[in-house]
């Protein structure tokens, strides 16, 4: 599931919230159940895979309800993007059925089709079986998300697609990986020297040498190394952190990757983006299955925990070994 915290937008219309969604999620869903919320101490959004078959329903109800009834929510709306209106209809009883016996209302349901959007529910004075035609290219949400320097993609996997591999980023570094992977030790005082060195590129925005990005790679396969560039990211720093953590998952060998992919999840969750941060554990886990910061973040993700809540000393202190 992706979750992420709401951006401030007014929706009047259908075309308002079909509007609000690629805004919300960073990109623009296919084959998808997605859920705005509203009424809640913390709202968020959220999206799920459209379920393959009638039979795996229940667990996509599920996995949306709990967390609305974890935060209280108290409204919310669905738009189902989906091709077969019979079959998101199926989809939208469930959903209406467990979230009214839950005591949230369900404000509305719509359908979209990528070009066209249909009630769900109930007919609409003035609208047609066929739907309605709708062009995002010039609403006013989208406008101004360009206008705010937000990047909506076109679809997850284009998202995705911004974390694959730099393959002459990669080339570049692995003879200074080599190298510092064949000294007996790691430096002495490396874990300050990784701080001082994404501390100084984190900020500037500059991008780190070969030889350092190297350096850094290897140093933060210990975990104090990778704990101490960690705890330097903040909610008001989180956007530059993954600027930072984006281009060394890119020029990473796929032997260091994950624990840059897991550093690079946890800052684009305290920005708010849960679909960059869910790509990002997705591209940890396929090299390291087991690697225990990407299920910390997945967990947060999939219980839609607002970032609001970070805490350096009670986020450590409930932590036991974060590997």
């Amino acid at each position: 599931m992706t979750t992420t915290q709401p951006t401030r937008l007014t929706a009047r219309t259908p075309e308002d919230l079909l509007a609000m969604v690629p805004v919300v999620l960073g990109f623009a869903p296919e084959d998808s159940v997605v859920m705005l919320t509203f009424g809640a101490d913390h709202p968020f959004h959220a999206r799920v895979d459209l379920p393959d078959s009638r039979g795996d329903v229940r667990e996509v109800v599920a996995a949306l309800l709990d967390p609305v009834r974890a935060h209280r929510v108290r409204r919310v709306v669905f738009v189902i993007y989906a091709g077969d209106h019979a079959f998101a209809t199926h989809v939208s009883r469930s959903l209406v059925r467990s979230f009214g016996a839950a005591g949230v209302e369900v404000i509305d349901v719509l359908r979209a089709d990528g070009s066209r959007w249909f009630p769900v529910l109930r007919s609409r004075p003035g609208v047609p079986e066929w739907g309605v035609p709708y062009d995002l290219s010039a609403h006013a949400f989208t406008a101004q998300s360009v206008l705010d320097g937000r990047v909506t993609h076109g679809s997850r996997a284009e998202l995705r697609a911004t974390l694959g591999t730099d393959a002459d980023g990669v080339s570049a570094l692995v003879e200074q990986v080599r190298c510092w992977q064949d000294r007996p030790g790691q430096p002495a005082g490396e874990a300050a020297w990784a701080s001082s060195l994404v501390r100084q590129h984190a900020k500037e925005g500059t991008p780190v040498s070969d030889v350092d990005a190297a350096r850094l790679l290897v140093g933060i396969g210990d975990l104090q190394a990778r704990d101490a560039v960690w705890m330097l990211m903040t909610r008001a720093n989180a956007p530059e952190h993954v600027a930072f953590w984006t281009d060394l998952v890119r020029r990473s060998p796929e032997d260091l990757v994950a624990p840059p992919a897991a550093l690079l999840a946890f800052a684009a969750w305290l920005s708010g983006h849960g679909a960059l941060a869910w790509c990002a554990v997705d591209r940890c886990r396929e090299a390291y299955p087991g690697y225990r910061l990407a299920g910390y973040i997945a967990d947060a993700l999939t219980r839609a925990v607002p970032p609001g809540v970070w805490d350096d000393q009670l986020f450590w202190a409930s932590l036991d070994d974060p590997a």
